[in-house]
């Protein structure tokens, strides 16, 4: 009776949207048997071709599982797939088109964000594109994790669009990619459940972006990243980007969506741990600018992460209203560096404007702090820290105090390949102009180690803070830090050093 009436309640509602016309094209009109069996791709793809032709439609998927390979998306037409539709990709390398060539800037990025026709779903230069419904888009493990031009390696993917919207549906087991989104502008992803492989949402070189509301569970890479690769063979910043109300996480693959949350399984293979997190990069030839993170939770997984290391300018960033709890690397991550993965003679990135409000972390790894850091003569500029709790696992040692971890200027920027931090809570290196307000950290066990270490520091304010730290070990230890100021701090009277200097307090 409630598929009944879901039903009737679509159809009066595509009815009412385009009064006069027949848009709505069942794809079980076109020959689909929807029995999971035989493959359906050709009758998907004809109905879509239909609706094009008309002007556009409502591509209907009823209940039922549609075994298919590569969906040719077209500009007007809407793949609606009611509650029990599942679109499973197939098994048959040969039921996908191929990834087509661009050997001039596979070098600059992963081979994933280099192609696009190599998945499940695929448009290119379409318009006006909705994906919606309850139902399931499954890779099934079918579209696998690697770069492989043989077989897709994204469900969704799309190349130079415009206003485009995924909405309601579930996807699950997508590959290297459950949705690709590159040069699309006017994108709206709203209300999705992601349960994945590798990356769940990746969103490059795209403008006017809005991601609310979503859940993505990706263990072994990235749930939500933003990116701005060389894949459309020039610059194209990714810009005003809001993404709010998200939830991230790194249980076992599919027990997002069965609801058991399980945490068995290995992590990411190649780092240990589970990924999950919300990130800025890595690909970042183009620039990220004017983007707001807010109201989002992350759950046994990485932090947060902003990073531009191949030339691309990162700037006016707001981010508001985080909760994190098993956190399993550095919670609020800030890399400017020079992999420069880009074409030769492009400069050196800047990262700087960001401000970053009201975050709650719970047992934190104790092993990498929260890292703040540029390289030698590019520091990052004008970061603010407001309403930061922080309480990390804690158990670090005096032998780790020690420690200069290595500048890895054209590293690949992730925490552990700094390695463990001679600080527990923050470590700044190459920063000018940091304001931290109404800061909070401890831990869960003992550490050895102070709470902030800075290096080569210029412009560091510290403001009503609070600091946990061992008996006889410092809150502060500088090197090369010129215009430090502490107001307000718990561990003692307020303190400043304007010169160039080290010095422990």
């Amino acid at each position: 009776m409630n598929r009944v009436i879901a039903s009737v309640c679509f159809w009066a509602a595509v009815a009412a949207a385009q009064p006069g016309r027949a848009p709505v094209y069942d794809v079980k009109s076109y020959g689909a048997t929807g029995a999971g069996k035989i493959a359906d791709t050709g009758a998907i793809n004809r109905a879509i071709t239909a609706a094009n032709a008309a002007g556009g439609g409502t591509v209907y998927f009823p209940a039922g599982t549609y075994l298919s390979g590569s969906v040719r998306l077209k500009s007007n037409v809407t793949l609606y797939l009611d509650s029990g539709a599942v679109i499973q990709a197939s098994s048959d390398p040969q039921a996908y088109d191929e990834a087509e060539p661009n050997p001039s800037i596979d070098k600059y990025q992963d081979f994933g964000h280099s192609h696009w026709r190599n998945s499940l779903m695929w448009g290119e230069n379409v318009e006006n594109v909705a994906i919606l419904g309850q139902g399931l888009i499954n890779g099934k493990g079918a579209l696998t994790r690697e770069a492989d031009q043989r077989i897709a390696n994204k469900a969704i993917s799309l190349k130079l669009s415009r206003n485009v919207t995924i909405r309601d549906v579930s996807m699950l087991l997508c590959g290297h990619f459950a949705i690709l989104a590159t040069g699309v502008d006017n994108l709206t992803i709203d209300n999705i459940k992601i349960d994945t492989n590798r990356d769940g949402i990746d969103v490059d070189a795209s403008r006017n972006v809005r991601i609310s509301n979503v859940s993505v569970n990706s263990p072994w890479d990235d749930a939500i990243v933003l990116k701005a690769s060389y894949g459309l063979g020039l610059f194209r910043d990714t810009s005003n980007v809001t993404i709010t109300n998200c939830f991230v996480s790194g249980y076992d693959m599919g027990t997002l969506l069965d609801g058991t949350y399980q945490r068995h399984a290995a992590g990411a293979p190649d780092r240990g741990g589970p990924t999950g997190r919300i990130k800025l990069g890595t690909e970042s030839s183009g620039g990220f600018k004017n983007i707001t993170i807010s109201n989002c939770v992350f759950e046994y997984s990485r932090g947060l992460a902003l990073e531009t290391v191949d030339g691309g300018v990162l700037e006016d960033i707001t981010i508001s209203n985080i909760t994190m709890r098993d956190v399993v690397n550095s919670p609020i991550f800030l890399r400017l560096g020079r992999r420069m993965r880009s074409p030769e003679g492009t400069p050196i990135g800047q990262l700087r404007r960001v401000n970053i409000s009201d975050v709650v972390v719970y047992n934190a790894d104790p092993r990498y702090a929260s890292l703040i850091t540029g390289i030698p003569g590019h520091d990052i500029e004008d970061v603010k820290l407001n309403h930061i709790r922080l309480l990390y696992a804690g158990g670090g040692t005096r032998e780790q105090a020690a420690i200069v971890p290595p500048e890895g200027e054209t590293e690949y920027p992730e925490p552990y390949r700094f390695g463990p931090m001679p600080a527990y809570g923050f470590f700044l290196r190459h920063v000018k102009g940091i304001e931290l307000n109404d800061l909070e950290i401890g831990y869960l066990k003992q550490d050895l180690r102070p709470p902030f270490q800075l290096q080569d520091v210029d412009g560091a304010d510290f403001n009503n803070l609070k600091a946990q730290h061992a008996d006889q070990e410092p809150t502060f230890v500088l090197k090369d830090v010129r215009r430090f100021h502490t107001w307000h701090s718990s561990s003692g009277s307020d303190a400043s050093l304007d010169e160039a200097g080290e010095k422990r307090l």
